[in-house]
């Protein structure tokens, strides 16, 4: 890819391992984008996990899903940077690589809820907002516990449309559909023999059937790549 100006709409990344990739994920990144008033979405397929059990799926195989899911849809794109990085993934890294490509251009990181409630545990977290901004995604009821750090609250932006006007510094809460589903519960499907349908696109559950994902025989590639 080619730097880009500063104009350049915003890159609004939705990270995570999409083991499989699911209806949530994929509401959750058109809601995030409408409220940030940004046309498309990338998926940031996580490498190697730095933070959690070895994934089920290689990562050629969620790559695939990932592209089965997205089709031809405008509103969304992937970036599989992090597969190809020997080594665990950290957010930290990839984000400054993408600033290093893009030195002006609005990069808004979204988590969930949960995930920024352990920011503390992530790689130098602190410098994550001079390398872009991050957006909160939450559902009604959910609480939202930032950390106990006061230059990090201090940049909390109540807006979450006016982050897009700037490279980086600030963090904000995005409302999302409440769709209680989870890779996790789709896998536990799977490997009981329980069908997953209507929780994650047709073709991507058509390719796990086909190649035979997710059961309970299936080894765990654990040499593999990492809401």
């Amino acid at each position: 890819m080619q730097p880009e100006s500063a104009d350049a709409q915003a890159l609004l990344l939705l990270g995570g391992s999409f083991d499989p990739i699911h209806h949530g994920h994929l509401r959750a990144a058109l809601d995030a984008a409408a409220a940030l008033g940004v046309s498309q979405t990338t998926l940031l397929p996580a490498g190697v996990p730095a933070l959690r059990d070895p994934l089920s799926a290689t990562s050629a195989q969620r790559l695939a899903m990932l592209n089965l899911a997205v089709g031809k849809d405008p509103s969304l794109a992937i970036d599989d940077c992090e597969l190809s990085r020997a080594g665990a993934t950290y957010t930290s890294q990839t984000l400054r690589e993408l600033r290093e490509r893009w030195p002006a251009r609005s990069i808004i990181f979204l988590l969930g809820a949960d995930a920024f409630s352990r920011l503390t545990q992530w790689t130098q977290w602190r410098g994550l907002l001079d390398l872009a901004h991050l957006g909160v995604m939450t559902r009604p009821g959910e609480d939202l516990r930032p950390p106990d750090d006061e230059a990090f609250l201090l940049r909390r932006c109540d807006d979450p449309s006016s982050i897009r006007e700037r490279p980086h510094g600030y963090w904000c809460s995005i409302p999302v559909t409440p769709l209680d589903i989870s890779a996790t519960a789709i896998r536990d499907l799977l490997a009981t023999n329980r069908s997953p349908r209507f929780l994650l696109p047709d073709t991507v559950l058509n390719y796990i059937h086909s190649h035979q994902l997710y059961r309970s025989s299936s080894p765990v590639d654990s040499t593999s790549d990492a809401f």
